[in-house]
């Protein structure tokens, strides 16, 4: 079985439900209240393993409460947290949401220990990009870390993927270092510095082709209930989505991504790896909540998916 290696954020996410959002300076009541383990790169990992992929987590939580709990939670999920440091100095990362009954949020996310994840980590756990197959980064973590973890990789011959979020301008060298890109309409629009939004297939392939032009080997954006545009130097090509009844969209990319590379670790190709990835992205979104939504391997290979 080829490992995976997932270098990014963990956090702790607290979630306030209320009827309303609360006005500049108001204080409210919450109608409820519930702890999600989260995190993208955390949330990737956890998909990763429940697909029955060997996964290893690299990321720094703090030493407190909320980074025991996280950590604990990613070995329940048969994640291998040997790459995990505890923060003395500075607490877990936090996410606070808050979300009225029409579904409308507001959300204020603290980095935390996630920013602890430097230069200096990588090189202390080098041994594990050494023995792993792929990498998987994605960008709630310092961009320089990010940079130097796709380098290192790609230097010692590993296929690496980032998943572009939260949205954010990528250097020449990151896009020069990945195997695959993987974006969403947003998030294309902004690593490509496109002013105007991408809303049809000229315009998405446009900005595909410019990446291409930087050196990115594969584009895959993913376009929610649109499906997936797959792109590289020599073509193009769109995937539909699998036909759901969606309740909650949360963690679907996250879901996605593990979909995509486990399939591509066991040996499919780049297309048969994108369809099962829509898969697992298709059943996670007729579930609520992030982590929670995943689905195990079981589950995606005997769903059925109306015609």
């Amino acid at each position: 079985m080829q490992k995976i290696l997932v270098v990014g954020s963990i956090n702790m996410d607290l979630s306030f439900e209320c009827k309303r959002l609360p006005n500049l300076g108001e204080t409210i009541i919450s109608n409820n209240y519930k702890k999600y383990c989260g995190g993208k790169g955390a949330n990737q990992a956890v998909a990763l393993a429940r697909l029955e992929s060997d996964v290893t987590m690299i990321g720094v939580v703090g030493d407190d409460n909320y980074g025991h709990e996280l950590c604990s939670n990613l070995k329940f999920n048969q994640v291998k947290t040997t790459g995990i440091r505890f923060s003395k100095e500075v607490s877990s990362g936090l996410a606070s949401i808050i979300v009225d009954e029409t579904g409308n949020n507001q959300i204020v996310v603290y980095p935390g220990a996630n920013y602890e994840l430097l230069v200096p980590d990588i090189d202390k756990l080098e041994a594990l990009i050494v023995e792993t197959d792929y990498v998987v980064c994605q960008l709630e973590i310092p961009i320089v870390t990010v940079e130097y973890v796709l380098q290192k990789a790609k230097q010692l011959g590993k296929t690496t993927i980032l998943n572009c979020a939260p949205a954010r301008e990528l250097t020449k060298k990151i896009l020069e270092y990945c195997d695959f890109l993987i974006p969403n309409e947003t998030e294309l629009q902004v690593i490509t510095n496109t002013h105007y939004p991408l809303i049809n297939e000229t315009e998405l392939i446009t900005a595909t082709q410019k990446l291409s032009k930087q050196g990115v080997k594969n584009i895959i954006v993913t376009l929610g209930a649109k499906g997936v545009l797959y792109a590289n130097a020599e073509q193009t090509q769109f995937l539909k989505a699998f036909s759901v009844k969606a309740i909650d969209s949360t963690a679907a990319g996250d879901s996605f991504i593990g979909g995509f590379v486990t399939s591509l670790a066991n040996g499919k190709t780049i297309v048969d790896s994108l369809e099962f990835a829509n898969k697992v992205a298709a059943i996670t979104v007729t579930r609520r909540g992030a982590q929670i939504s995943l689905p195990y391997l079981y589950e995606v290979e005997n769903y059925r998916f109306s015609s």
